[in-house]
């Protein structure tokens, strides 16, 4: 069976009665057409079909119409924690409605931060989406080496560009200020001995939640501090110590949700009743694990798909355009306490 040829700009001008160029500005999205003449282009091209050709298109216009996300983790990591779902379905949604293409690139070492540069580098893309960096990690120099627009999820925590250089983009949550709720609420709850379970502390979201838990608790037993890693196992490891040094603690704040599930388990474990012994809360709110969780976790929310998709506009809107579109440095979304039955 033979198959049908495409069809050609030229067959699209033949049926429009316009010329080619004509037919390629208004595929190319060209406002400088009449209104009358772009409306018998765009039938001709649904009545025969004809779609673009990016690369060609590409040339004309100096865009892909793809964007990449860097995840600065391994895909252990990013396809076990819901958080990247999350986010990572805000960022498709905004870009799917804006007809740009989602590059997923990973990272799992030095060699992989080189791959990605040079990636980005040789212009696949219009521009990145970069979350889950570490404090030591290479990535922000080597992307402000390959010159592409780029916004970052989470605040920045690596030294920032000098006067009159443009800051780095980012969308966060009020990490600090949620992590206040979360402990006034325990406090509230007439807990005394209120333990931190932090994430990893060289990115700067479990260090802004450390920092809330010290607003509420001032000079705190460093005992009741344990360092986890966002993970459940990270979350087992550290419950365990903080029994071990503290046993009579009465409430813990869990840097997240997975950690705070890692802790529950523990906890049943070595027979603390929740929330009657030791009174728990997570932040994320994510539902497929805080809901699930026994008993379900009083947790921080905040709005990660939101994140996702407003990280997706900040990078669409200031690409290009006429008129592109004053974004702030930094957007910080406010965060809320759900309240459930392990606090």
């Amino acid at each position: 069976m033979t198959e049908e040829p495409r069809p050609t700009l030229e067959a699209v001008a033949a049926r429009a009665g316009v010329s080619r160029a004509t037919v390629s500005r208004v595929v190319n999205g060209d406002p400088g057409v009449r209104e009358a003449l772009a409306e018998k282009v765009r039938h001709a091209v649904d009545e025969l079909g004809y779609v673009p050709n990016r690369a060609a298109r590409s040339l004309v216009t100096r865009r892909h119409d793809a964007v990449a996300v860097v995840i600065a983790e391994p895909e252990t990591r990013v396809f076990a924690d819901p958080f990247f779902a999350l986010q990572l379905r805000g960022i498709s949604k905004e870009l799917t409605a804006n007809d740009n293409q989602l590059v997923l690139l990973l990272t799992e070492g030095r060699d992989d931060h080189e791959r990605v540069g040079r990636y980005l580098a040789g212009g696949h893309v219009d521009g990145a989406l970069v979350f889950s960096l570490h404090l030591d990690d290479p990535l922000p120099g080597i992307i402000r080496r390959a010159g592409v627009p780029t916004v970052f999820g989470g605040r920045p925590g690596w030294p920032q560009p000098g006067p009159g250089e443009p800051s780095a983009a980012y969308v966060d949550c009020d990490n600090r200020g949620g992590a206040r709720e979360a402990v006034r609420h325990l406090v509230g709850l007439g807990r005394g001995r209120v333990a931190h379970i932090t994430g990893a502390l060289d990115q700067t979201s479990a260090v802004d939640r450390l920092d809330g838990y010290r607003d509420v608790l001032g000079d705190v037993d460093p005992r009741l501090i344990a360092e986890g890693d966002f993970t459940p196992g990270g979350g087992e490891r550290a419950m365990r110590e903080l029994l071990d040094r503290v046993p009579d603690l009465d409430a813990v704040f869990a840097a997240s949700d997975l950690t705070a599930s890692g802790a529950l388990r523990v906890l049943r474990e070595r027979g603390r009743r929740v929330p009657d012994d030791v009174a728990v809360v997570g932040f994320d709110d994510m539902l497929p694990v805080a809901e699930q969780t026994d008993p379900p976790l009083t947790t921080v929310r905040q709005e990660i798909e939101e994140m996702g998709r407003l990280m997706a506009g900040m990078l669409l809107r200031g690409r290009g355009g006429a008129e592109p579109v004053a974004e702030p440095a930094g957007v910080v979304l406010p965060t809320s306490l759900v309240r459930r039955a392990s606090a």
